[in-house]
Order: C-alpha cells, then structure tokens, then sequence
C-alpha cells in the first residue's frame, strides 16, 4: 500500500490559508472588538468620567455619535466580509482618540469626581485598539471595496487571492 498522495486526492489542507494567517486576525479582531464594545456602556450613559472627556468637544451628542460608530466597529469586525471595513473603521475612529490624548485630554485621564488618575489605561487601551486594527488590515486588506475601484481606475489587473 503506498502512502503518496495521488493527483486525484489532494491534501486536506491544500488551498487553505495556514493557521496563523486566520488565528491572528481573528484573536485581533476579537480583542479590537472587546475593547471597543466595553467602552461603549460609557459612551451611552455619559458618566462624569465621560463628560470630562467630551467637554468641550461637543458633549453627550458628540459621544453618543462615536458610541455609534464604535458599535458598528465591533459588528463589522466579527462578521468575517466586513473585518476589513470595521478595521479600517476602528483606526479611523481610535485615531481620533490617540491625537485627543495627544493635544488635549494628556496620556493620564483624571476622574473629575475623585481627581484619581487612570495611569494612562484609557490611551494604552486606544493603542491597543489601533495595533490590533493595522494587524487586521495586514492580513485583510484586500478586503477592502475600494481598493478594487482604485485599481480600476490606475489600469491595474486584480491580484488572486
């Protein structure tokens, strides 16, 4: 009995992305998504943590709308024809996040009502999130509709998947 494989049966695996070409997106996509989902509760109820971070950016309405977005970050990034989307979406939305640390709101986030710091969580969270959106994006980027159009429009053929 011979062991080779014949042209007739393939590998069970032959035509299938190798293992941590799925497992890294996904676990990424997962801990974006995780991230995103938690600090939605504070986007909606507008605690006075939250209030002091919108103050003056345009308050409860302003964090609700990015509570909104960042809701549809989480669905598109766990439906697998849409994780590009929601990646590119996610870093869109967390950027905006990163440079309000950066320019105004500082690394360290102070509770209004205690004056205790949040030891930088909120911004290594923010960086978290946009890590994890770029690993997305490495992996699927070819996902993403618009690349397609703008390859149209340069001339160029579409590369396989």
């Amino acid at each position: 009995m011979s062991t080779e494989r014949t042209s007739q049966h393939p590998h069970p695996t032959a035509g299938r992305a190798p293992w941590p070409a799925v497992v890294i997106p996904w676990a990424a996509q997962i801990v974006v998504a995780v991230i995103l989902a938690q600090t939605l509760f504070f986007k909606f109820t507008y605690p006075p943590e939250t209030q002091y971070i919108f103050e003056g950016r345009g308050g409860r309405p302003v964090a609700t709308l990015i509570g909104l977005a960042e809701l549809a970050c989480v669905v598109l990034l766990l439906i697998p024809r849409t994780a590009a989307i929601g990646a590119a979406l996610s870093l869109a939305v967390i950027g905006g996040a990163i440079f309000t640390h950066l320019t105004a709101l500082g690394i360290e986030v102070k509770d209004p009502a205690t004056g205790a710091s949040d030891g930088g969580l909120l911004f290594v969270l923010a960086l978290v999130v946009a890590a994890g959106s770029l690993v997305v994006l490495a992996f699927r980027w070819k996902q993403l509709p618009l690349l397609d159009r703008v390859r149209e429009r340069l001339g160029l053929r579409a590369v396989a998947a």
